[in-house]
């Protein structure tokens, strides 16, 4: 697979992106509002259930378990989901799942479908790759709406536009709703219940109009083969009722063996995610039925690098991820950089470690995500299934490290030449003295220590060594 995603521009390492981020005073505004908005309302949410711990322990057993036996229970996905009148493809890579999806879009003859949010079609560029075939795909979720008229990308998991503030979305909606379709109206104000109308009013000829939707989906119970899809705004439900024809592009991490299994995660993921006891839209289906939802159904089961993430025993738990951006809203470093700055559609700590898995560290931006981390756990700690995002940060960092650079060459020749010293104390003792000595002609910014001045100051050294301080009062 190519070092970046199909549709996803060349973007700079992550020290240089945040760089720039962080000096946008009204993007710091948006996202450290929205942030502490949202992981406050999911801590009072969390603390409701008494039995939250053993709800977190046990979502992460379900994903373990279905992450060593993920063979079997694809192919009983495969089996359930084709008894129930719906068809299976399997897409190796994002250049497979985008032509099966076009082609299956351009064998209805349709030019336009309309699309449930979906992280797995934007890692793919599919919207891009279709437009390529002369076939329009609309986002019909909100935020997606925003980011899609903006001519924007998505920085948030669960919010996409959480970069802009209600000033932003009306002037975007004033100026680029007339060209996509249905104008907004005249006068309109940045009020939510105003931006609200504004764009079901736009999207809803769409619902009307489209014969194909296209979606995601959050899971896919092996023994039924029913997928689920949680979301708020009924949208959702929407593009996978109304159209002839659905196909769903599913992660094949997503796969959940038991309807018992799905209990777990119906009570985790709304807590954690938008802090609701229960999401307002839990759609379900499986395969077809006559007079009842889309006549066909296609499901496109896509690996691109899950399996690689999949054979690296550290590594594999970020597959347990469910998608709720609850490690996005502790973070300090996502709070401060926002979501553009990781160039990828999956942000904050866990785009930090699964993007690397599924894209490989030999581009700069990929290399340089395993570090975009103070390590400070505040992830592990909200994350549901427990993945612990630190020990695989510091993993991945080990795995770039051993690809060498000329920083990592000089850090080992570095770490080498301490060693000589510090296993000869004699030497230790005099190189101490004579930094002591030397302490006022020390430059603030030593060559060769940029990575670490860029963003620390270098400690003072006292006026003299500590050995030399305890012979002089403590023997």
């Amino acid at each position: 697979m190519s070092g970046t995603f199909v549709g996803m521009p060349a973007f700079p390492p992550f020290p240089r992106a945040a760089h720039d981020a962080v000096r946008d005073t009204t993007l710091r505004g948006n996202l450290s509002h929205a942030t502490h908005t949202i992981r406050d309302k999911r801590a009072k949410a969390v603390a409701e259930l008494a039995d939250w711990q053993q709800l977190r322990e046990a979502g992460k057993r379900i994903k373990d378990d279905t992450l060593r036996h993920l063979d079997r229970y694809l192919v009983q996905l495969e089996e359930s989901v084709t008894a129930a009148g719906g068809t299976v493809h399997w897409a190796a890579d994002a250049d497979e799942a985008n032509r099966i999806v076009a082609d299956l879009i351009k064998a209805t003859g349709e030019t336009e479908v309309v699309k449930v949010k979906s992280m797995a079609t934007q890692e793919i560029g599919l919207n891009e790759a279709l437009a390529a075939e002369g076939i329009h795909a609309y986002e019909t979720d909100l935020a997606e709406l925003i980011v899609q008229l903006g001519d924007d990308r998505p920085s948030h998991i669960l919010v996409p536009a959480i970069h802009r503030n209600r000033g932003e979305i009306r002037d975007i909606f004033l100026e680029k709703m007339g060209s996509w379709g249905r104008p907004a109206p005249d006068g309109l104000t940045d009020t939510p219940a105003d931006l609200a109308e504004a764009a079901r009013l736009h999207l809803r000829e769409k619902f009307l109009r489209a014969k194909v939707g296209i979606s995601g989906a959050n899971f896919m119970v092996a023994e039924t083969g029913t997928l689920v899809v949680f979301e708020s705004e009924g949208n959702g439900r929407m593009c996978l009722t109304l159209p002839e024809t659905l196909i769903s592009v599913v992660g094949i991490e997503k796969v959940v063996p038991t309807w018992r299994d799905l209990e777990v995660f119906l009570q985790t993921l709304p807590r954690s995610s938008t802090a609701e006891r229960m999401n307002p839209y839990t759609s379900m289906w499986t395969g077809t039925a006559d007079g009842d939802g889309p006549r066909t159904f296609h499901l496109v089961l896509l690996d691109n690098g899950r399996t690689d993430a999949l054979a690296d025993d550290i590594g594999r738990q970020a597959l347990r991820c469910i998608r709720c951006s609850a490690c996005l809203n502790v973070c300090p470093v996502y709070e401060r950089a926002g979501g553009h700055a990781y160039g990828s559609v999956y942000p904050g700590p866990i785009g930090a470690i699964l993007t690397p898995q599924l894209r490989g560290t030999t581009s700069e931006i990929d290399a340089s995500l395993p570090y975009a981390s103070s390590l400070c756990g505040a992830c592990y700690e909200v994350c549901p299934v427990a993945i612990d995002i630190p020990e695989v940060l510091v993993h991945l960092r080990e795995k770039v490290a051993g690809q060498g650079g000329r920083g990592h060459r000089l850090e080992k020749a570095a770490m080498k030449a301490a060693g000589w010293a510090m296993d000869r104390p004699a030497v230790m003792a005099a190189g101490e003295r004579a930094a002591a000595r030397t302490r006022a002609l020390h430059p603030k910014r030593p060559p060769g220590a940029q990575a670490w001045t860029d963003s620390r100051d270098l400690p003072e050294l006292p006026e003299a060594p500590f050995r030399d301080w305890w012979k002089k009062n403590r023997t």
